[in-house]
């Protein structure tokens, strides 16, 4: 069964200038910023530049190189650090690493700003990348930026987080804060329709799925399909095969210097980060196991995958019990790929997500009806960061 969504005819408004800063890491915001590129261009906009994140541990994929058909500009940008063999991040090891390269990190600010200065775009759109909050709390810029992201809803009254480390979860706030200082307007991305939250700014749309999803015909195949943002896990992955060499696995990752493929044995293969690919691995999978990142939930639910999340920090936390809450999957400490198994016949699609994601560029054509000057009006106040 096909679930295409045809383009929605641009609203009349001026057409206007934008520059995108995406945190880069992970897949989720560089697929984000790319579905939103191909929304813009399509009503008449125009995406001048994209100033993507880097750090030592992942490069850039080629697919958004590729995909996202505009100058990219990179910069060295705070990131989390992986401990225990590159598996689960501990925050306040990456709170240290970073306050370390601080040095490097104030010369990405003045770099965003002489970037943001020279290009002269009506706004900028920032995908959850800290630094331009800092960037706008040091300088007085007179372009207006807006803030992408799943973790917006964090700042909504209505969003419930899971009974975890209360300490982190204030943290994840306060940073959540600090990469939307002085925005005008805060695109939270939820799987579900809830109010939008004017006194901070927050507007509710659906997830920003790229085009390649709505055009798949998601059909059950034979095996399992998989993410790993912490590349390591991938040795939970061959003791499970070991274990079970019956069952036909592809998982992807990031790992800097992999191949195209790595070959365990002809019932599982590792690919390098393909996007293309992992689309299409995706659409004729049985279900499929993730380290949580919001978009892969999303599309794996968009095509009615069941799905084992497994968070390796806070924030994936939150995603993988709110995707479970909406009857997803199931959330576990590891690949326990049994207990995915185990799981699929008990699995329910969530309809009403895929028609919430049907509605998603309609939704925001109508939200993107900016006005510069309102914009620069509507900026959030410094008492925002505290509270």
């Amino acid at each position: 069964m096909s679930f295409f969504v045809y383009p929605i005819k641009s609203l009349n408004f001026a057409t206007m200038k934008f520059l995108f800063v995406v945190q880069g890491e992970g897949r989720g915001h560089l697929t984000q910023s790319i579905a939103l590129r191909e929304m813009l261009v399509r009503n008449g906009h125009e995406v001048v530049g994209v100033m993507v994140g880097k750090s030592n541990r992942r490069e850039l994929p080629a697919f958004f190189s590729k995909n996202i058909q505009t100058p990219i500009y990179r910069f060295e940008s705070p990131n989390f650090l992986p401990v225990s063999k590159d598996k689960r991040t501990n925050l306040w090891i990456s709170i240290a690493y970073n306050v370390f390269k601080s040095p490097r990190y104030l010369g990405s600010i003045h770099y965003l700003r002489r970037t943001i200065k020279e290009l002269d775009v009506d706004v900028v759109v920032n995908f959850y990348e800290m630094l331009i909050g800092l960037t706008y709390a040091f300088f007085p810029l007179n372009i207006p930026y807006i803030s992408v992201a799943h973790q917006y809803l964090f700042l909504h009254p209505d969003y419930h987080f899971p009974p975890e480390n209360r300490t982190e979860l204030k943290m994840l706030k306060f940073f959540t804060r600090i990469t939307c200082v002085k925005a005008s307007k805060l695109f939270a991305l939820s799987i579900e329709q809830k109010k939008h939250f004017p006194e901070r700014n927050i507007v509710i749309v659906p997830p920003l799925l790229r085009s390649e999803i709505f055009e798949t015909h998601p059909q059950k195949g034979n095996y399992l399909h998989g993410y790993l943002l912490n590349a390591n896990y991938a040795d939970e992955i061959v003791d499970f095969q070991k274990k079970h060499p019956d069952v036909f696995m592809h998982f992807f990752w990031d790992k800097k210097e992999a191949q195209e493929e790595t070959v365990i044995n002809d019932h599982l293969t590792f690919h390098k980060l393909n996007d293309q690919l992992f689309i299409r691995y995706m659409e004729s999978c049985e279900a499929y196991a993730t380290t949580a990142g919001f978009e892969s939930v999303c599309e794996a639910m968009y095509m009615g995958k069941p799905v084992l999340m497994v968070p390796t920090h806070i924030e994936q936390c939150c995603n993988a019990y709110e995707a479970s809450q909406a009857g997803t999957g199931i959330v576990a400490d590891n690949f326990d790929l049994e207990a995915l198994i185990d799981y699929i016949p008990k699995y329910r699609e969530n309809t009403q997500f895929r028609e919430w994601a049907q509605q998603s560029e309609s939704y925001w054509l109508k939200e993107f009806t900016f006005d510069k000057e309102e914009l620069l009006k509507q900026r959030l106040s410094y008492k925002f960061i505290f509270g």
